[in-house]
């Protein structure tokens, strides 16, 4: 079997001699249709993903058609076309327990903790994949992505009526406000990238856009006629961006933090606590956001195509790693296909 295995730190290695998986009970054997290349992918190939262990085989936004799979409470068959949620909870754990699967104290994500989809089959538990079959492979491998984005929106609780700061026009971003704006919010969107900007607006259908390097608390106080935002999202994984981000929530507001960044982030405790202040974190995603994201997609409120802006077969991949790192590439979402 055929697949890419990051063997070490900066360096990918195609592979023809995988071992095949094996249907064990409860699971199925899938064959993978497309891999989306995400920005844990990026950091685990410059060997900046804390906890990472080499060698690894990466690939954790999937589609896949179902080749084996026993008798199932889903109803899943052989030929269905589903979308993999790549993260393997434990079930027993209080927070598996108490529905919050997104946040297992024993988290192992699949091809960060444990070898993923950057190979031609792969067996899966049956209760990690969600039938896809009203999309077509490259949306069903994009509901990851976009799902972390609709966790951090139900997260922050923004809907109809409300105005969301969110702040990184990444991939995560921009789905960040794509599910705001699905949600029925309105969207101030910003970044230190014009261009960015821009796609925000247009694809995202951001209102406003505002450059974080030009004197950005003037603007929102002019935005918002000094009450600031009820909803702050920061998607930027920069510490630097992640305590700013305290200037520009409003009285009763929530800053919800999607973006990850190692190392401490200090607040001014009058302005918190002036402001009755909620600070959260978003980690993941659950089916139900997987769900929300396949809807907003199904009922054409999301264009995936728009959101793709690399892709390349199989085989190319290795070849092509190297320049989608370059800031010039432009990448916002590189997509692998697997036929």
């Amino acid at each position: 079997m055929k697949g890419i295995v990051c063997e070490e730190i900066g360096r990918f290695a195609y592979r023809e001699d995988l071992p095949e998986p094996t249907l064990e009970a409860g699971h199925a054997v899938v064959r993978i249709r497309r891999i989306g290349i995400c920005g844990t992918d990026l950091h685990a190939y410059r060997g900046n993903q804390p906890y990472f262990v080499y060698p690894r085989i990466l690939g954790h936004e999937l589609s896949a058609t179902i080749e084996q799979i026993g008798e199932n409470a889903e109803g899943l068959q052989a030929g269905d076309l589903v979308s993999i949620i790549p993260y393997l909870h434990c079930g027993t754990c209080r927070a598996c327990r108490s529905g919050l699967t997104n946040c297992c104290r024993n988290m192992r994500v699949f091809g960060v903790h444990v070898d993923g989809g950057m190979r031609e089959r792969v067996s899966i538990p049956v209760a990690n994949l969600l039938r896809a079959d009203k999309l077509n492979a490259d949306q069903a491998a994009m509901l990851e992505p976009l799902a972390i984005g609709a966790h951090a929106v139900r997260r922050s609780s923004a809907g109809e009526g409300d105005t969301v700061l969110v702040i990184g026009a990444g991939p995560i971003g921009l789905g960040v406000m794509a599910m705001a704006r699905f949600a029925g919010a309105s969207v101030v969107a910003m970044d230190v990238n014009d261009e960015r900007l821009a796609f925000a607006q247009e694809w995202a259908s951001a209102e406003h856009a505002v450059n974080a390097l030009q004197e950005p608390e003037q603007a929102l106080d002019r935005l918002t006629d000094g009450d600031f935002f009820t909803h702050v999202i920061d998607s930027t994984g920069s510490l630097a961006s992640m305590q700013a981000a305290f200037g520009y929530v409003g009285h009763g507001g929530t800053l919800t933090y999607v973006g990850l960044a190692k190392g401490t982030v200090t607040f001014d405790d009058p302005h918190f606590h002036a402001r009755e202040m909620t600070v959260q974190g978003s980690r993941n995603a659950t089916r139900e956001d997987f769900a929300r994201v396949l809807d907003a997609i199904g009922s054409g409120h999301l264009d995936v195509n728009g959101y793709i802006s690399h892709r390349c077969a199989f085989e190319e991949m290795v070849g092509r790693f190297e320049d989608w790192l370059r800031p010039e590439s432009k990448l916002i979402k590189a997509i692998v296909e697997m036929d």
